[in-house]
């Protein structure tokens, strides 16, 4: 080599080390500029030992399930040890080959992408969690990105310098968005598969995992192609890297995505209503129960755990038993309509109608955004009379149309409402809550916010007014006459003689008998007998918390109650003349599991167990030979016997049906030793309802509801609903045995009641 030559090369190797050692010193200037927060703030010790995160407010059931999430972000944290080891593998070999190497920062790749371009990024996976909690969305201005990136540098490396490897992981998927709600990785296993992180299979965990490059852009729910492509990249990286053999790798490439798409939003899952309601009351707690340093918890975003009464189990069986029901009966509802010539309404003028579409409208979430905005009753009234594309409900499921917002009031004034509630007597724990036939179309909560007369189902108070004031027997006989309260007794400006709605009288009838058969001559001679400030007494003593008169008209049900009300004060029945007042709550949890609260419920005696016992006596009557036959799979009439129900239940049911005027309501209460449940069925005007009442009364209302929500939970062994008799008290004094008393006119009662009413 010439001298000159060596002194070419001689400076090409200066030239060489000055640009690595200069472009090294410069890296090095830039890190410890940003160490300074030469690039902006970096996070403070006590930041990153506490991250900011929206934590979701977990609503968990009595058996263990979360039923429900309050959130700013659906995100609900999962500790290292909950993720399966696949899920793991796939994160590691796809995102990050060298996690358990590197302090934060891969030099090895950083060194790669640099000098091969395209290769593939560098950035690790604690460099990745520190852009999600510290550094942000990258800048496309160039200056401000390489801040960016050098303060990620700087914080990925303190991240890993107070926090294990397992936990960089765990942080990692929690704080990830999988879009579609699923933000973190138990909300992702439970909303794309419907499963919890740990059960995941390899394959769905690839999915997951594939998801992180770009969850907008591989979304299984838009381009399931793609998504599964990608998905197989994962499954590539995991056999290269030994996690999973080549053999296997082909088989679950072969897979479909199999997605289960479950999502949690306030209307979609189990307990809408219910989480809706417990969602109000949560909002009170935290005003009165704050935080050590005096701030209010946020339930969106504080990761509370609430554990609520409810079973799961249960839950999905009453929402069941409602669908399946409510389906078939509003059907036969449609069917008639198409006679009715002011459907859905019965007993209308013209301008009536139109009050309830007025009042309709501006009640509706439509009119009240567009009275925000600003907009005139002339615009709001051609916006409601302008045809639009939306979704309507159906019993088949939504369905796309195009109608005006008036066009799509009229059509849900057709749709017949339910609610049912399930309350433990024994505890006062409510195990199932369905206010309506679907939240996301009808708001308006049956069993809570909801009040609407209850008919005969009140009638039990005033039998056990008469019971508990004047130990009064089942057995005692009354006349089946018609009876008067005359004008001023009670303070009533007229006299008043209520008819039988069957319009039959003559003979004496048994309490037991005037029960079973709701006759309304011996409910008005009962209450007269104990005075109607009694009955309420006693009602609001059960549970009752409406403000009633004492009129004694309440003895036929005229007065608007809540399901809520009805189900707490027939509980007491069942639990032996106790009540225990009503729980949905039964401890608060902050998101360290540090107890914030635990709920007991409240006790007071209403009844004596003789009295109480004995109304149980009387309503298992309703069941065995009342307007419940319905329930059995055979009854006696005439000294024939009859079948033809489909439910068959042969154990003790102490029930009773109402139903009120014109068939707007129809209610069915039903208890068995320890459960006790009610079903309110009806239009959402009065004016909406059966023309007769063969189809409009409670016990093809409502009854058959209840019948198919018991058969559910029987059929499940593990819920442990009792099929045994009533407890009876040692010392019962009260005569319950009234067959000796049976008379012929009692008989003719039962076998008219069943002849008129019974239908399906």
């Amino acid at each position: 080599m010439t001298k000159k030559g060596a002194t070419s090369f001689k400076k090409y190797i200066i030239w060489f080390w000055g640009i690595v050692l200069g472009g090294f010193l410069g890296l090095v200037g830039l890190f410890f500029i940003a160490s300074i927060d030469g690039f902006g703030v970096l996070p403070t010790f006590e930041e990153l030992e506490n991250p900011q995160t929206n934590l979701a407010t977990e609503v968990i059931s009595a058996d263990g399930v979360t039923i429900g999430k309050y959130a700013k972000e659906n995100r609900t944290p999962v500790h290292f040890r909950e993720l399966p080891e696949n899920l793991v593998n796939a994160l590691v070999a796809t995102e990050d080959e060298r996690f358990y190497e590197h302090t934060g920062i891969d030099f090895q790749g950083l060194a790669r992408a640099i000098l091969k371009p395209g290769s593939g990024g560098a950035s690790t996976i604690t460099q990745q969690l520190a852009k999600m909690l510290f550094t942000g969305e990258p800048s496309r201005n160039i200056f401000k990105r390489i801040g960016q990136k050098m303060k990620e540098y700087v914080v990925a490396t303190k991240l890993e310098s107070q926090y294990t490897k397992q936990e960089v992981i765990a942080m990692y998927l929690n704080k990830y968005d999988f879009l579609n709600q699923a933000v973190g990785i138990r909300s992702a296993a439970r909303i794309y598969f419907g499963k919890e992180p740990k059960d995941l299979e390899v394959q769905e965990s690839a999915m997951l995992v594939g998801m992180l490059k770009n969850s907008s852009y591989f979304n299984p729910l838009r381009r399931e192609d793609k998504v599964k492509q990608r998905r197989n990249v994962v499954l590539l990286q995991m056999s290269k890297n030994n996690f999973i053999t080549e053999a296997e790798k082909i088989n679950l490439q072969q897979l479909p995505l199999n997605i289960n798409y479950t999502p949690e939003s306030h209307d979609e899952g189990y307990a809408t209503y219910f989480r809706a309601h417990l969602q109000k009351m949560m909002r009170k707690w935290v005003q009165n129960n704050p935080k050590p340093n005096g701030e209010e918890y946020d339930i969106f975003s504080d990761g509370l755990k609430i554990y609520v009464t409810i079973d799961s189990r249960m839950q999905k069986y009453a929402e069941q038993a409602v669908s399946e029901h409510m389906a078939n009966l509003q059907s036969y509802f449609f069917e008639e309509q198409k006679r009715n010539r002011i459907a859905p309404f019965y007993d209308l003028e013209k301008s009536q109608i139109e009050g309830i579409y007025e009042r309709a409208k501006k009640r509706s979430e439509r009119y009240r955004r567009l009275k925000q905005v600003g907009k005139s009753s002339k615009e709001i009234d051609k916006i409601f009379n302008t045809k639009t594309a939306m979704k309507v409900f159906s019993w088949k499921g939504d369905r796309d149309t195009i109608m005006s917002p008036n066009d799509s009031l009229k059509y849900y004034k057709h749709f017949l409402r339910s609610g049912l509630l399930s309350i433990e007597p024994q505890t006062g724990h409510i195990k199932a809550w369905v206010g309506g036939i679907d939240s996301k179309h009808f708001k308006y909560d049956a069993v809570a916010q909801q009040k609407r007369q209850v008919g005969s189902t009140f009638k039990p108070f005033v039998y056990a007014t008469a019971i508990n004031q004047l130990r009064m027997s089942p057995c005692d006989m009354l006349p089946n006459i018609r009876y008067t309260i005359p004008k001023g007794k009670y303070g009533i400006p007229e006299a008043w003689t209520p008819d039988n709605s069957s319009n039959k009288y003559g003979g004496m009838v048994t309490l037991k008998d005037g029960l079973a058969g709701s006759i309304n001559t011996i409910s008005v001679n009962l209450i007269d007998k104990v005075a109607p400030i009694n009955v309420v007494r006693l009602a609001k003593a059960a549970g009752i918390e409406t403000v009633m008169k004492p009129n004694p008209s309440i003895a036929l049900g005229a007065v608007d109650l809540s399901l809520f009300e009805m189900v707490s004060a027939y509980s007491t029945f069942a639990n032996k003349g106790l009540r225990v007042s009503p729980m949905i709550i039964t401890r608060i949890e902050d998101k360290n599991g540090t107890v914030l609260k635990n709920f007991v419920p409240q006790t007071q005696e209403v009844l004596s167990e003789e009295s109480a016992y004995v109304i149980l006596n009387l309503l298992e009557g309703v069941t065995a030979s009342g307007s419940g036959i319905r329930l059995r799979s055979k009854w006696t009439s005439g000294g024939k016997v009859v079948t033809g129900f489909p439910y068959e239940f042969d154990n003790a049911i102490a029930g009773k049906t109402g139903t009120t005027q014109n068939q707007s309501d129809g209610w069915f209460m039903g208890i068995v030793p320890n459960l006790a449940t009610g079903v309110w069925t009806g239009g959402e005007d009065r004016a909406t309802h059966f023309a007769g009442i063969t189809k409009g009364q409670g016990a093809t209302m409502s009854l058959p509801t209840w019948a198919l929500f018991m058969k559910k939970c029987y059929a499940d062994k593990t819920l442990n609903i009792s099929k045994e008799d009533f407890e009876k008290p040692e010392d019962l004094s009260i005569n319950i045995n009234c067959d000796e008393k049976d008379g012929e006119e009692g008989k003719e009662i039962k076998k008219t009641f069943l002849e008129e009413d019974i239908d399906f």
